[in-house]
């Protein structure tokens, strides 16, 4: 589990694919590494990594091909920067929101433009996770915990202060960039709730208008 609080930006070092999936090295910066063991989990723009090597500068890592499937990292390459986490422990501050680094989507980001010293983004989230997004609540971008300003279908805006944009990596972000999306996990638990016995059914469709109207949550 995670915070959603940036403690680093680290470096893509190297990348070696086996047999469908991956190996990454990534070079740590200002981490913290004296407490990491192999085996330990570390958050990569959002994505939990399990430490498999300590060569000294950072750490090596193996990508599943289900998580080249579902985030960014099968776009990263050599140089690329990414925002680094370690994951919590029971004296962490929660500075954040509980964040468990299991990606749900990608993202793009529609645009972007300064107010006051601020930075604000509007993004796109795929379709299927729209429901999940709410004005006022929580969501991590790349690993981010980031609270959604406004919400308008699938897309939601972002206001980002400048000690955020200093220490992810942000700052980087223009129109097109894609990112990584884990939305809120009560959400997402919540639904799972409110569908009852429904849930134990193969053909479920998940929350619909339709479903809420049914057992009195909606009205026509």
């Amino acid at each position: 589990m995670f915070t959603g609080i940036i403690e680093a930006v680290g470096e893509i070092a190297e990348l070696k694919p086996q047999g469908g999936d991956l190996r990454v090295r990534v070079r740590s910066g200002k981490l913290d590494l004296a407490d990491v063991q192999l085996g330990d989990s570390i958050a990569n723009n959002g994505v939990c990594l399990t430490v498999v090597g300590l060569p000294g500068d950072g750490y090596w890592a193996d990508v599943s091909a289900e998580t080249l499937d579902v985030t960014s990292v099968g776009r990263w390459k050599k140089g690329d920067r990414v925002n680094l986490e370690k994951a919590l422990t029971p004296q962490t501050r929660l500075g954040g929101h509980i964040v468990s680094g299991h990606v749900d989507g990608i993202g793009e980001v529609v645009w972007r433009k300064s107010e006051a010293r601020a930075e604000r983004f509007r993004l796109r989230a795929p379709d299927n996770l729209a429901r999940y997004i709410a004005h006022k609540g929580s969501i991590t971008v790349d690993g981010t915990s980031l609270t959604v300003n406004a919400v308008d279908g699938a897309e939601f805006e972002l206001t980002i202060v400048p000690h955020t944009l200093q220490e992810t990596i942000m700052q980087a972000y223009s129109a097109g960039t894609r990112v990584n999306l884990e939305v809120d996990l009560i959400a997402r638990y919540l639904e799972r709730l409110l569908l009852g016995e429904e849930a134990a059914q193969s053909s479920s469709q998940g929350m619909t208008l339709e479903f809420l109207a049914q057992n009195g949550f909606y009205k026509r």
